[in-house]
C-alpha cells in the first residue's frame, strides 16, 4: 500500500463490463475440508489445516471507542473528480457507488493528522473503560498508515496518551487484520500475567493516496486495466478506533474475550500490494482466495469445538457488498445480523472492524454473543468471539 494508507484485503470488485454485475452473485462452492485432510498422512493433515486456536481465560473488553473524519465526500465527488477518464474510458459516473456500495467516505479536515486521531480515540477508551494511562503496561498501533519508516508510530501515540516509560509500545502491521492481530496478542500477555491493562488502537488516512490515484487515472493514458486494479483505493476511508482490555476477573460485566482461530493463506500475497507509488488489487483473485481462507478457517473452527452458527451479531472487515453478501452466503450468516459500516465510511482498513464493533455495541445487552471476523491482505484472516 502507499506510505499513507494500508492495505485493504478483498476491497475490490471485478470491473470486466461496466453493463453487468462487476461481483459475483455468490462465492464459489467450496467442498469440506475434511475428506481431502483424511487422504493425507496426520502430518501433512495438520499442515494443511493450518489453523491457530487460541482461548483466552481471563480477559474482558474494557472499552471500544471511535473517531469519524470530519470531511464526508460522496461517490458522486468523486465521479467528478474522475469525470475525464470516466469519459474517454466510457465509464458510468455512478459506477463506484453501484459496485462497491461505498456512497460516502471520510478524509481528515486540515491540521488533523491520522496519529493525531488515534491519540484521540485512546483518551476516550481509556476514559470510557475508566482506567489510568498509569495503568497501562502495553500499547500496541495497528495503523497501516504512516509517513515514516521510523520510528513507530506507536512511539509518538504514546507520548501523546501520556503513557509510563514501563508501557511497551510498537506497531502492529497485517493490513486491514492489524486491530484483531493486536487484541489476540495483548490477551494473551494478560492471561499470561505480564501485563495487566493493554490499549490498542489504529488511525487511517485514505486522503493522499485516493489524490495521487486522481491524477494517475485522469492521465491521458490510462486505461480501462488501470481503473480496474485501482477501484479498491477509491473504496478507501479515513477513520480511527481504539480498545482497552484488560482482566476480567476485576471487571466482572464487562464483555469477555473468549478466544478464536487464525489462518494464513500467505501464497496470495502479491494479490494487494501497496507503496509509494500507489495500491494495484487483482480483485477477483482476493474474492475468490480470500473466500477460500475464510470458508476454511470456518469449518474447521468448527470441527475444534467453536459454535458459531448462532451468534447475535457478526462483525467483519468493511470492504463492499459484493464481499458482504459473498461472506454472508458462504457460511450461512443471517443478514440481518451483519453490519455493515462501509456505505458512509467506506473501507477504513484495520480500523474498519472496531469501529463497526463500536457502533453495534450501543445496542449489544448481557448474554449477546459477537464474532469479529477479520481479514486482510497477504492473505490472513482471524475470527475472535466475544461475550456480552
Amino acid at each position: 500500500m502507499p506510505a499513507e494508507i494500508g492495505g485493504t484485503a478483498l476491497e475490490g470488485i471485478p470491473l470486466e463490463e461496466e453493463t453487468r454485475s462487476l461481483a459475483p452473485d455468490g462465492p464459489t462452492e467450496h467442498p469440506a475440508p475434511w475428506p481431502r485432510l483424511a487422504r493425507l498422512s496426520p502430518v501433512k493433515a495438520l499442515i494443511l489445516n493450518g489453523n491457530a486456536t487460541f482461548r483466552h481465560n481471563n480477559v474482558a473488553l474494557l472499552s471500544v471507542n471511535s473517531v469519524l473524519a470530519d470531511e464526508v465526500l460522496s461517490s458522486a465527488e468523486f465521479d467528478e473528480r474522475l469525470a475525464p477518464s470516466l469519459k474517454r474510458l466510457r465509464l458510468s459516473k455512478k459506477l463506484l457507488e453501484r459496485v462497491s456500495g461505498v456512497a460516502e467516505r471520510r478524509w481528515w479536515s486540515a491540521g488533523t493528522t491520522f496519529d493525531d486521531a488515534a491519540i484521540s480515540a485512546g483518551k476516550q477508551a481509556l476514559d470510557a473503560a475508566g482506567i489510568e494511562p498509569g495503568q497501562i503496561g502495553l500499547l500496541i498501533n495497528t495503523s497501516v498508515t504512516r509517513r515514516n519508516l521510523e520510528p513507530s508510530v506507536a512511539s509518538k501515540v504514546h507520548h501523546g496518551l501520556g503513557l509510563p516509560s514501563s508501557a511497551m509500545n510498537f506497531d502492529i502491521a497485517n493490513a486491514c487484520l492489524g486491530f484483531v492481530n493486536g487484541m489476540t496478542l495483548a490477551a494473551n500477555m494478560i492471561d499470561s500475567g505480564q501485563i495487566s491493562y493493554a490499549l490498542i488502537v489504529a488511525g487511517e488516512d485514505a486522503q493522499p493516496t485516493q489524490e495521487v490515484t486522481f491524477q494517475r487515472l485522469n492521465d491521458p493514458n490510462s486505461t480501462r486495466e488501470d481503473y480496474l486494479r485501482q477501484f479498491a483505493t477509491l473504496t478507501l476511508g479515513s477513520g480511527a478506533a481504539a480498545a482497552v482490555i484488560g482482566p476480567a476477573d476485576l471487571h466482572p460485566g464487562k464483555p469477555r474475550i473468549l478466544g478464536g482461530v487464525s489462518r494464513a493463506g500467505t501464497a496470495h500475497h502479491e494479490l494487494c500490494v501497496g507503496g509509494p507509488a500507489g495500491m494495484y488489487t487483482d480483485s477477483k483473485g482476493l474474492l475468490d482466495n480470500g473466500l477460500e481462507l475464510v470458508v476454511d478457517a470456518w469449518d474447521e473452527a468448527h470441527a475444534a469445538g467453536w459454535n458459531w452458527k448462532s451468534m447475535d451479531r457478526y462483525v467483519t472487515h468493511q470492504v463492499s457488498k459484493s464481499y458482504t453478501n459473498a461472506i454472508i452466503k458462504a457460511v450461512g450468516l443471517v443478514k440481518d445480523k451483519v453490519p455493515v459500516t462501509f456505505p458512509k465510511w467506506g473501507n477504513v482498513g484495520p480500523a474498519s472492524l472496531p469501529m463497526t464493533l463500536w457502533q453495534e455495541a450501543k445496542s449489544l445487552k448481557p448474554g449477546d454473543r459477537v464474532l469479529c471476523m477479520g481479514v486482510g491482505s497477504g492473505l490472513n484472516t482471524a475470527m475472535m468471539e466475544l461475550a456480552w
